[in-house]
Parts: C-alpha cells; structure tokens; sequence
C-alpha cells in the first residue's frame, strides 16, 4: 500500500495542476460553457445529473462486464488451442492478425444488419476487440516456457496435460494477466461504440443525446465515466493479478 501511494502521488499531482490549469483558463479567457466548460462546471453537472445518467452507466456496466468476460473466455480457449495443436496455429493465427485490421466502427453497422438492434451484436463488439490482446498475450506466454523446465518435465515422466497445466499455464498467466489489464480497458470503449448503434440506454446512448442538444458539460461527464470505468476494471484486474501471481509480483517488488 505503501508503494501505490509513493508511485502515485506524483501522477495524481500533475492530474490536480492540470484540472487547475483548466478552470483557470476557462475563468480568465471566459470560454463559452457550450464550447468548454470548466471542470468546475463538470463537476457540478456530475453531481446534479445522476438522476439522468445513472441507468446509462448501469446498462454500460453490464454490457461491458458481458462482453469482457465472453471474450475473455474465447480468446483464452483460442489460445490454448492454437498453442496445443501446432497446425492449428499455423492456419488460424494470420486469419486472426487479419481480423484486427478490420475498423470495428466500419464493421458495426453489419453487425446490426445481420443480427437487428439487440444485445448480440454489441456483445459481439466487445468480444472482437477483448480478444485479440488476451489471445496473442497468452499464446507469446505459452510459447515462453523454459525450455529446461520442459525437458526436466518430460524426464520425470510428465503427460502432455500434466506438462501444461503443471508448467507452461502457470509460467502463462503473468502474459496472460497483461492481455487481461489491455482488454479491460478497451471493453469500455468497445461497450460505448456498440451503444451508438441504435441502444435504447448506456453512455454511448447518454454522450450522442448530449452532444444532439448541445450539452457539452454532459458530454464531459461522459467521457470522464468512460475514463473512470477503465481505470476500475483496469485496477481490479491488477488486483486480481497479484492474489494469483503471488510469485511473480513478490518476485518484483523484490526486485525493486
């Protein structure tokens, strides 16, 4: 606790001056409210806004959670697969290189056609764009495994399915856990990209009736939701990393 605090003190000061750099600027130049607001006014709108956007951030939430953990779960069982069948990965992993150079905000309209207005196509959004990062990550970590430690295996008699799950997952995990921290925070986007295709509720939905009306305070706080998500899934994974990575997290603060 100790070290987030001294690690995080200097990041949380420059956040401070610059929310102070802002206000000033918008008080001296006296920047329209429609145009800027102030982080004041933000701040303000936030508050007294709740009542509007809080069913928005709860349908993101759940949206997001969804998608993340689908397409978390796919791109783990892909990695696995592409990693214990050999021809699989050499046929598969260009098709799924290929896969990224696809603009999710092009390939979301198709999505709605095939599929209509409801939760599939979104959920499949946020699927595309969790699993590339968890995949790769995963698959770079198995492929890293000490080749020592695998002769040492085959040696004392180890079946394959002991050998991977006594060795090359474990060693996986750290890899896979930064795959993880990558895709939680691109969920939240990938979420409210799938909003503005036609979503009933969610921030996405909240962000395109402020910017409509010309409430750019209310689209601040959007983007400051967004942000704000990010970081809490991005710090539970984090968290959730150094309970199951107790040996490689020790072995760095070590380290340091």
């Amino acid at each position: 606790m100790k070290q987030v605090v001294l690690r995080g003190w200097r990041p949380t000061l420059v956040i401070i001056l610059l929310f102070i750099l802002w206000e000033s600027a918008s008080r001296v130049f006296e920047i329209p409210e429609w145009l800027i607001p102030s982080p004041s006014q933000v701040w303000e709108e936030g508050i007294a806004g709740w009542a509007v956007y809080n069913h928005h951030l709860y349908s993101t939430i759940l949206l997001t959670v969804t998608g993340f953990l689908i397409g978390s779960s796919v791109g783990i069982i892909v990695a696995i697969l592409l990693h214990v069948i050999p021809i699989f990965r050499n046929m598969f992993y260009p098709l799924i290189i290929f896969s990224q150079n696809i603009p999710i905000i092009v390939l979301a309209p198709l999505l709605v056609i095939w599929f209509g207005f409801g939760m599939l196509p979104k959920l499949i959004i946020i699927t595309l764009v969790c699993f590339f990062p968890i995949a790769v990550s995963t698959m770079d970590g198995l492929r890293q495994t000490s080749t020592e430690l695998l002769h040492y295996m085959k040696m004392a008699g180890a079946t394959k399915r002991q050998t991977f799950w006594k060795l090359e997952w474990p060693h996986a995990l750290p890899s896979l856990f930064s795959g993880l921290k990558i895709s939680a925070t691109y969920s939240v986007m990938g979420a409210v990209i799938s909003e503005w295709l036609g979503a009933k509720e969610g921030i996405g939905v909240y962000m395109t009736l402020a910017s409509s009306s010309f409430r750019t305070d209310r689209v601040f706080v959007a983007i400051f939701l967004i942000m704000l998500l990010s970081l809490l899934f991005f710090a539970l994974i984090t968290l959730i990393e150094k309970r199951v990575v107790a040996w490689k997290t020790k072995g760095v603060e070590t380290n340091g």
